[in-house]
């Protein structure tokens, strides 16, 4: 039995996925999709434990996810006690015809192994053939460095990747100009060849196109038959307003090339946005420090603020303002998906550090006719 179909005996996929063994196809795909965003390695950077039970909680998806696949898991877990009943012999104590008194010793293969092969067929009595068709291209990332103001508002580039990309020479096909793959005229295409074991049919992979299907007379020169060759390529990106640091953005067709026709993975682009030296960001909303003098702040000003779009607005800081104070100027921050952001002002009250001679009479004479004390509360004299 292979390592996969021995954990079908070991591993109880529904538990993993915390539904009932009864649960619906669309049960299991939500329950696997709540699990694959808690504990995927991108939600979780560094988290080992998480990691693995990401692919623990994959594996199981993988097997009971697929109606096939679970049909055949059910049944192998329905007889899995009768298979771990048999010795290493494939004798069962006691039993007739296993060895046990008066019966016929059974020498064969190990009994865990006849299962296995028996339910890895794709039916009864007959073993599925590996994959030969068309196979879909992995996917591959890449890094975008994105200024503040086109995170802001959206922008058109490209990215430099290095992938597999369909061989120009012979279309993917593997074959030389001028020939194509052949059937293989040992398995006929199935990429396994079928062996009789009495009650049992088992399968190898054809040693001939080496599960392919398909052999190749002429490789292409390019690609050596592969149909596939690694190469340096641009790939334009739509980058969307309002993208945040951090984010990857799918952009689809544009991974590693499909083998056998197969279609293409999909690119994704984590995007890195670069600071800004005014404005900063708390999710939709954008952020801007306003300093602003003494005077401003006791007395009250109109105030001109910067904004992205280039022209400032202007905000009414009224009489007696409080250093950290924030003032909210609607609509001035990011598009998001459903509303437009704020800009969130925070003003601080900027301390003169060269004072002239006048300033510094003026001060003195302020401080001395200052009636108030900001450390009263604290049962601390005027002065």
């Amino acid at each position: 039995m292979s390592r996969v179909q021995r954990e079908w005996f070991e591993k109880d996929y529904y538990a993993l996925l915390g539904v009932a063994p009864k649960a619906t196809a669309k049960e299991i795909t939500a329950a696997y999709r709540k699990l694959a965003r808690k504990l995927h390695p991108d939600a979780n950077p560094g988290d080992s434990a998480a990691e693995d039970q990401f692919k623990e909680v994959s594996a199981a998806y993988e097997v009971i996810g697929d109606a096939d696949k679970r049909a055949e898991y059910d049944e192998a877990r329905r007889v899995g006690p009768m298979s771990q009943g048999f010795g290493p012999s494939g004798t069962q104590p006691g039993g007739p015809g296993f060895g046990g008194p008066g019966g016929a010793r059974f020498d064969g293969p190990d009994i865990s192994d006849l299962i296995g092969n028996l339910f890895s067929r794709g039916g009864r009595g007959q073993q599925q053939p590996p994959p030969s068709g068309p196979r879909r291209g992995t996917d591959i990332e890449a890094d975008l460095h994105l200024a503040f103001d086109d995170s802001i508002r959206g922008a058109t580039t490209t990215v430099n990747v290095t992938s597999d990309v369909r061989c120009p020479d012979c279309s993917g096909s593997g074959a030389a100009a001028g020939t194509s793959p052949k059937v293989c005229p040992e398995c006929h295409g199935k990429g396994a060849v079928d062996e009789d074991q009495g009650f049992f049919s088992f399968s190898r992979p054809c040693s001939t196109c080496g599960g392919r299907g398909r052999v190749i007379e002429v490789p292409c020169m390019i690609c050596a038959g592969t149909g596939a060759v690694r190469r340096p390529r641009q790939v334009k990106v739509r980058i969307p307003q309002g993208v945040r640091d951090g984010q990857k953005i799918r952009i689809k067709g544009k991974g590693g090339a499909g083998a056998n026709g197969g279609p293409a993975g999909d690119l994704y682009v984590r995007v890195h946005v670069e600071s800004h030296p005014l404005f900063g960001r708390k999710g939709d909303h954008l952020t801007v420090t306003l300093p602003i003098t003494y005077p401003e702040a006791a007395l009250g000003a109109d105030i001109s603020v910067p904004t992205t779009e280039g022209e400032p607005v202007t905000i009414r800081v009224p009489a007696g303002t409080a250093s950290g104070r924030t003032f909210r100027v609607r609509g001035r921050g990011v598009a998001g998906a459903k509303a437009q952001g704020d800009l969130l002002v925070t003003v601080e009250i900027d301390i003169p550090q060269n004072l002239s001679t006048e300033e510094r009479e003026a001060l003195q004479a302020y401080a001395a006719l200052a009636s108030e004390s900001p450390r009263a509360h604290l049962g601390a004299p005027h002065g």
